[in-house]
């Protein structure tokens, strides 16, 4: 650590990287030799069982399928663009143009499935101006196609050809025969390779392309693997439903099995009410060494885990490590989890998480042994450099490395202002030190830094943190928070309910009742204006005193930005697109549908 008279702190990891490869497909060669008939990738079929694919396998056909793209003349200048989630398909054509330097770009589903205008979707087409677009079910993508794909790119589909777009079938990529050229291809790749245009999940504004390198990626699994050193020894295997067009899924998960030879096992479950119990049939059966999910995620699985011993005993057979990522962790989940550890193990399983983003690969900060605790995302993975600026009371994170993307791609003017005078990628986040007495105990989370905003007396409000406070105070009625109140005398907030846990208050209400009316019912009503009044109570000032708030009836919103692919709260864009509603939050006299706190005692 080096600390300069301005406040600005360095720090770094001292222990050198190590060796990595030149080109990511390069660790499927040798796993290809050295364990042929291990299970590299297995998906769940619709008659019950688990399709397999082994590394041998999974390299002929990768081999075919790159000879296919290559006959295209696909390039940087037409990429591959992947519209559907993960399966086999996916990560068969993926790794095929990986493994002859083509890039290629996976994009949510929600952009195709969800939207109704498919802004972003026709935004990241126009940026990237694929050659060929991949859809695992043709018909079910049709409606993207149509609007938004052009006649002149190729359509692939597994099954399903989209009516009134010719389609070739994913099976006739396979059947190439792979010749010199494949091998000609494999070689000419390089660190400097575009390998992805992954883009950005859009919570702080329209989704950016971000341009990974294969040298990025292959640092950072190799910074991934000194820091979960079992590793090496111990092919990791990997239960995840975690979506491949985020550089959680597509690049740390995935990698982090492709590059040790483990085995992958896609989970078609998804963290929410309707998609955890696929998810929990998958952990009866699969035993994973390594689980990651979002909070939220293991939030969902905790009812299950508590009410079914044999779940539990083959989830912890063979863990070695919990990790989860992609928001902070409730103290109220966390404490769940680590009852549950000891209640099944006789003791507590490392839970751990870290910090980075798309331009990161996504690996640069992460906790280890001693670190352990809801909000601590660690210190500098080896090759990581941060600098930690004073900016408004708070620490603003900046980093520089090996695995830092180059820039965004076709935007120079969006890279020009992501990074600072001495190269330092601006991440946006704020850390703090855990003790700032023993920088060995790690760094903290402390707020997305373009979130904080100004009361009108001038004092800050951290959202991040309150945030986190809000929703651990009022779980588990509230899904989401968006706090209010630039250049107001108080804070508000917008309140996204968790409407299955409300409706468990009225049990008596209809199921079928529209949400406003469930949310205007007494006893809904009663249970948010006790918890408001006493987080309050428990507040020390203006800064984190929460004094009104509002319940929607409205969820947010993709198509205007409100919500992203994964699920995400993209604040400013919710005060944007309902300024209506901060306005009615603080109107005066107060509109009967805000809860209003007792005003705080002289």
């Amino acid at each position: 650590m080096d600390e300069r008279p301005d406040g600005t702190i360095y720090l770094h990891n001292p222990h050198p990287l190590g060796t990595y490869p030149r080109r990511m497909t390069e660790k499927l060669l040798r796993w290809a030799a050295a364990a042929p008939d291990r299970t590299f990738l297995a998906q769940r079929q619709q008659e019950g069982g688990w399709r397999r694919v082994g590394y041998a396998e999974a390299l002929a056909l990768i081999r075919s399928i790159g000879a296919a793209l290559l006959e295209r003349g696909l390039s940087a200048e037409r990429p591959v663009a992947i519209l559907s989630g993960n399966d086999v398909e996916h990560a068969l054509l993926g790794l095929a143009a990986l493994h002859v330097g083509i890039p290629y770009t996976p994009i949510s589903p929600a952009y195709s499935l969800i939207s109704s205008d498919f802004g972003n979707l026709r935004h990241i087409f126009g940026l990237t101006t694929p050659g060929l677009a991949f859809a695992a079910d043709g018909e079910q993508y049709r409606r993207a196609i149509e609007a938004v794909v052009p006649a002149d790119v190729e359509i692939v589909v597994t099954r399903n050809p989209p009516a009134g777009r010719r389609a070739t079938p994913f099976s006739a990529l396979a059947e190439r025969s792979a010749g010199a050229a494949v091998a000609a291809a494999h070689d000419a790749v390089g660190p400097d390779t575009v390998a992805k245009i992954l883009f950005t999940s859009g919570s702080t504004g329209i989704p950016k392309g971000v341009i990974n390198t294969h040298g990025m990626l292959c640092v950072n699994q190799e910074q991934i693997r000194a820091h979960f050193a079992f590793f090496a020894d111990e092919p990791p295997i990997v239960l995840d439903w975690s979506p491949w067009n985020h550089t959680a899924g597509g690049n740390h998960n995935f990698g982090l099995v492709l590059h040790n030879g483990g085995s992958f096992y896609i989970d078609e479950g998804k963290p929410t009410p309707a998609g955890i119990a696929a998810t929990v049939r998958n952990l009866r059966e699969i035993s994973p060494s390594w689980y990651f999910n979002v909070p939220r995620g293991y939030e969902a699985l905790i009812p299950f885990l508590r009410a079914d011993e044999a779940l539990c005993e083959n989830f912890f057979r063979d863990l070695r490590l919990i990790w989860y990522a992609g928001a902070g962790m409730s103290q109220h989940i966390w404490n769940a989890l680590e009852e549950i550890t000891v209640a099944c193990c006789g003791e507590r399983i490392l839970m751990l998480s870290g910090l980075g983003s798309t331009e990161t690969a996504p690996f640069a900060l992460a906790a280890g042994k001693g670190m352990s605790g809801a909000g601590i995302i660690g210190l500098p993975a080896r090759g990581v450099e941060v600098k930690l600026v004073p900016a408004d009371g708070k620490l603003e994170a900046r980093l520089r490395g090996p695995n830092i993307t180059p820039g965004y791609w076709r935007q120079p003017e969006l890279t020009a202002v992501a990074f600072d005078e001495e190269g330092y990628y601006r991440l946006g986040d704020a850390l703090k030190f855990v003790d700032r007495g023993d920088v060995t105990k790690g760094l903290a989370f402390d707020g997305r830094v373009a979130e904080d905003f100004k009361l009108a007396t001038g004092t800050w409000v951290h959202v991040g943190l309150l945030r986190a406070r809000f929703i651990d105070h009022f779980a588990p009625y509230v899904q989401d928070v968006v706090l209010a109140g630039l250049d107001r005398d108080e804070i508000g907030a917008l309140i996204f309910p968790d409407l299955a846990s409300c409706r468990r208050l009225c049990p008596e209400f209809a199921a079928s009742a529209m949400a406003r009316e469930l949310l205007d019912h007494p006893k809904v009503l009663a249970q948010f204006r006790s918890r408001l009044e006493a987080l309050a109570a428990e507040s020390t000032g203006s800064s984190n005193r929460v004094a009104r708030a509002l319940l929607l009836d409205e969820p947010p919103s993709i198509d205007r930005g409100e919500m992203t692919d994964k699920g995400s709260i993209n604040q400013r864009a919710v005060l944007s697109c309902r300024s209506d509603l901060v306005d009615e939050l603080y109107a005066d006299p107060s509109s009967p549908r805000v809860l209003v706190a007792s005003a705080p005692r002289a």
